[in-house]
């Protein structure tokens, strides 16, 4: 992104990829050239998930099973958080464990009350490769564990358990975009 442009002005929107497809439930890989196709990469995640209407949007969610995600994302007191991490590791998580509602674009419409806790500290790089650390509360914390799960395989629907799950993979089963 170039100094002072809004993120994912130049990115286009792709395709985003739904459950059932593998790469969601595959760990990504480590990306290792910071050039321009990585800027693209950022720039399109951007464009994706504002046109989607999403907080956060992981690389694997575009078909790209490489370690990037993008965020635009309120916390519990409404401040907003805009970025990007490259390579992220969650470090940290702690405080209360609350169970939310929680959606992802690659379920669209659906959501479940899922444990999340309301504390995350995640550390990676910028597309330039500039060390980042990103701490966040709240919804924001909920949207970086989230997303740190997509890049390990996993989406939220693989941490709702019992009754939530069974009602959730019911719903899922039903929806339109499963046909």
């Amino acid at each position: 992104m170039r100094h002072g442009s809004i993120p994912g002005a130049h990115g286009r929107v792709r395709s985003l990829t739904l459950l059932g497809d593998p790469i969601l439930h595959t760990p990504c890989t480590e990306v290792t050239d910071f050039g321009p196709e990585l800027v693209r990469l950022v720039e399109d995640l951007f464009a994706t998930m504002y046109a989607a209407q999403g907080v956060g949007l992981a690389a694997n969610q575009v078909g790209e099973p490489l370690r990037v995600f993008v965020y635009d994302c309120p916390d519990d007191d409404d401040v907003r958080h805009l970025g990007h991490v490259v390579n992220p590791r969650l470090v940290e998580t702690d405080g209360m464990v609350i169970r939310g509602p929680e959606g992802c674009l690659s379920l669209p419409g659906l959501e479940a009350g899922t444990e999340r806790y309301d504390h995350a500290v995640v550390e990676g790089f910028t597309m330039t490769g500039e060390p980042v650390t990103v701490h966040g509360t709240g919804f924001f914390a909920r949207c970086l564990q989230h997303e740190c799960d997509h890049l390990e395989g996993r989406v939220y629907a693989d941490r709702v358990q019992g009754w939530r799950h069974r009602r959730l993979m019911r719903q899922v089963a039903r929806a339109s975009w499963r046909r």
